[in-house]
């Protein structure tokens, strides 16, 4: 990894894909700015757990500010020399935006903006940000590609991210901060979130407890272990966007720009009916799971599958990890950490 003026900010750093990604820094002898608020919308006992091993590296800092708190986020900035920016804070989850859509015009709207005119005021080398695969929303034409237009979220959730996308491209165009957006497709792995549906499997098959699934269990899910959303996010990190000459005003490709400005899938490219995965939980925990079978819910797409061309274009890398492999380590690790 190329060596940069000034430490690397991971938002969102006590959170599950930032935890890891902190992680692979430190372990790279880079030095790592962390921020996070620490917020309750699950336990945060296991933030503070994952805060607490990333505080074995000399090369850790952790600074509990809120995206949403302006005057906190320029106080951050102008305290530390930040050269690049891994933003994967904000609010989570498709179902909690239906009930609570101010968490997320609050964290995901007014957060991304003073992120945004941090970074500009602070000259940063690259954003990297968090997008997401529900972007794509009614689009049913697979795979999903970063080149398809995605006007038409469908929750509120998938619509801040589509925001998040056309907020970075304006200031990649009006100010040339170089912006790489990520759409994550279904991200699981050791010390995950409990919201996620191998969390709320895993637990509900060790206590013998029945499990719901929705469309009957159809919903195909592309799977990512995490460790492959670290590593294209690592390879991205040092592959700086720059102006696309082949981009056309006439044509507009939604993937690249004439400004600074790139969007990448980041998924598995092998879509699992949850059915599927259950089956691979119930071998691994060696427990049959209690089966409920309920309609879509709102909010959710039937199907998501990521064309990861782009990547292996870019950066030479696709996820790979077989669903097996992933979920023997995250059973592995659930057992440890709840000590069963």
């Amino acid at each position: 990894m190329q060596t940069n003026q000034g430490i690397t900010l991971v938002t969102g750093a006590a959170g599950f894909i930032g935890y890891h990604v902190a992680h692979r820094l430190l372990k790279d002898g880079e030095e790592v700015l962390a921020l996070d608020n620490l917020n309750p919308y699950y336990d945060v006992r296991l933030k503070e757990a994952r805060l607490a091993q990333l505080n074995r590296f000399s090369g850790f800092r952790f600074e509990a500010v809120d995206l949403a708190d302006r005057a906190g986020m320029e106080r951050l900035f102008a305290q530390h020399s930040i050269g690049r920016v891994i933003h994967l804070a904000g609010q989570a989850g498709v179902r909690y935006s239906l009930n609570n859509p101010h968490a997320y015009t609050e964290s995901n709207i007014t957060g991304f903006l003073h992120i945004l005119e941090c970074c500009r005021h602070a000259r940063v080398e690259h954003l990297i940000y968090a997008s997401s695969s529900s972007v794509y929303g009614g689009n049913t034409r697979v795979p999903f590609s970063v080149h398809d237009n995605v006007d038409h979220p469908v929750s509120l959730y998938a619509a801040t991210k589509k925001a998040n996308e056309v907020m970075a491209h304006s200031y990649a165009h009006l100010f040339g901060l170089p912006c790489t957006g990520l759409r994550f497709f279904t991200v699981y792995g050791p010390w995950g979130r409990p919201d996620m549906a191998t969390s709320i499997f895993t637990k509900a098959i060790l206590a013998g407890e029945p499990i719901t699934l929705f469309n009957d269990g159809r919903m195909r899910r592309d799977f990512t272990y995490v460790d492959d959303i670290v590593e294209g996010i690592v390879r991205l990190l040092d592959h700086v966007p720059g102006p696309d000459p082949t981009w056309s005003a006439e044509s507009p490709d939604p993937g690249s720009s004439s400004a600074p400005y790139r969007i990448y899938n980041i998924g598995n490219n092998q879509p699992v009916e949850l059915l599927d995965l259950v089956t691979i939980l119930e071998r691994t925990i060696g427990r049959e799971a209690v089966k409920q079978f309920a309609p879509m819910q709102p909010g959710d797409v039937p199907s998501t599958y990521a064309d990861v061309d782009d990547l292996i274009r870019d950066v030479g890398f696709r996820p790979a990890t077989p669903l097996e492999v992933g979920v023997e380590r995250f059973v592995a690790w659930y057992r440890e950490y709840h000590g069963l």
